[in-house]
């Protein structure tokens, strides 16, 4: 058993799928069915069930997935441990807010990789509740969210305020607004919670919802009249679409944004992570 079976063993688990674990490993969809064969060959035994929904893991692959878990995240931490003390240099991936990562992290990951550029910077962008799950998971070694998060064994640097704000196309009351159809980034969008409370709170019911992929898609949608939006107010200041928008305030118990940058407790410290850290402290100032 070699790691690398260990590593595709452990994507096809997370990821219910041998599809997406070929397209996340960037492997051929043929290897990585012909790696968890040969697998369940050594082992002479099998590890998935596979169904119309996907891979499922039997009573014997919960058992490897532990050891398995085990094995990557040692093997991780001694290639690691050679980094100590070195320039900062490698792999270095980071998770964001797509707002995050249009109006904070341009400048900031510039400057970072200006004075480092051996470090292989990688932004991965998704709603707070993925991003969460993704350094739970170790697939970014940390990431820009809505905060507090309350993990215990994740670590959180506050790092900036915002106002969350609705934006329309036309100008009138923001209960009249909230009232039009409501253009989100998709079902995780860390604002919706916020937004059911607050249709709620004005006795509004049978919200319609639009979903975007982007941000770019959402305040061209704005803009153009197809509805309203709550987002970040830097991000529709830097935006230039943010001139065709009208913002509409929203009550103080809904408008208050902290992001915070969070990492693993446990997550081994290279060189690269630490001087990356030490920017993320910077964009406190």
């Amino acid at each position: 058993m070699e790691s690398g079976d260990l590593r595709i063993f452990r994507a096809v688990a997370r990821e219910g799928s041998i599809t997406k674990a070929a397209r996340m490993l960037n492997y051929v969809q043929s290897n990585v069915t012909a790696r968890i064969h040969n697998l369940e060959e050594d082992l002479k035994i099998k590890l998935f069930h596979r169904t119309n929904r996907g891979m499922k893991l039997t009573a014997a692959g919960e058992n490897l997935l532990q050891y398995a878990e085990q094995v990557l995240s040692l093997l991780d931490k001694a290639e690691k441990s050679a980094q100590v003390g070195q320039h900062p240099k490698g792999p270095l991936r980071v998770g964001s807010l797509e707002t995050t990562a249009v109006t904070h992290l341009p400048e900031h990951a510039a400057s970072f990789l200006r004075r480092f550029p051996e470090v292989d910077l990688s932004v991965n962008t998704a709603d707070t509740h993925n991003l969460i799950q993704q350094v739970l998971d170790h697939k970014v070694d940390g990431a820009f969210v809505y905060g507090p998060v309350e993990q215990t064994d994740i670590r959180q640097i506050p790092v900036s305020r915002d106002e969350l704000v609705l934006i329309s196309s036309r100008e009138g009351t923001a209960e009249d607004m909230l009232r039009q159809p409501m253009l989100f980034f998709g079902a995780g969008c860390s604002h919706r919670a916020r937004v059911k409370r607050l249709l709620k709170e004005a006795g509004i019911q049978n919200q319609k919802i639009i979903e975007f992929g982007t941000l770019e898609a959402i305040l061209r949608g704005v803009s153009a009249g197809l509805g309203t939006a709550l987002l970040p107010k830097s991000a529709v200041d830097c935006s230039t679409h943010g001139a065709n928008v009208y913002i509409h305030q929203l009550p103080a118990a809904y408008q208050d944004l902290e992001i915070v940058f969070i990492y693993r407790k446990d997550f081994f410290m290279t060189s690269a992570f630490q001087t990356f850290i030490d920017e993320v402290n910077e964009m406190k100032r």
